[in-house]
């Protein structure tokens, strides 16, 4: 037998887990915020789901090795709150419920009229926040006399 990568394992792992229903369990609102049967969930709670969200062509995704759970997602499914550019030119993003992500390069970001975003691993994407938006056309989109470049 082969060793498989811990990701392929995972892949492994997860193809054949069934879905538990057909209906939403977990809602995502267009401001981030995680709910569970209408309830809202604490940070940690959501930070521990999004480590398995996914999106496949049938939607969003909590996916362990025994069940698959259908989420809702009304817009993105992270807004991201802060980001920092490393030395090599790498982000760190930091979303509303306190995840970490790391993209690339500044290539990394999709800028049209509605938002500016993000794609992330396992299909995933996020939204920059409002106070973001602002400061990432600041810094990368205008020139210092506060034109397009």
């Amino acid at each position: 037998m082969t060793e498989l990568e811990p990701a392929a394992q995972l892949r492994q792992i997860t193809q054949g887990a069934p879905l538990c229903d057909e209906a939403p369990l977990f809602h995502i609102d267009s401001k981030g915020c995680w709910f569970y049967r209408g309830e809202s969930l604490p940070d940690k709670f959501c930070q521990l789901f999004a480590t398995i969200l996914h999106l496949k062509p049938e939607g969003y995704l909590l996916m362990t090795p025994v069940e698959t759970v259908r989420v809702e997602v009304a817009e993105f499914p992270f807004i991201i709150n802060d980001y920092e550019e490393e030395e090599d030119g790498q982000f760190t993003l930091t979303s509303s419920i306190g995840t970490q992500f790391q993209v690339a390069s500044r290539d990394a970001f999709v800028v049209d009229e509605a938002a500016i975003s993000v794609s992330l691993a396992r299909g995933l994407s996020a939204k920059l926040g409002r106070a973001c938006y602002y400061r990432f056309i600041e810094q990368y989109l205008l020139n210092v006399d506060g034109d397009a470049r």
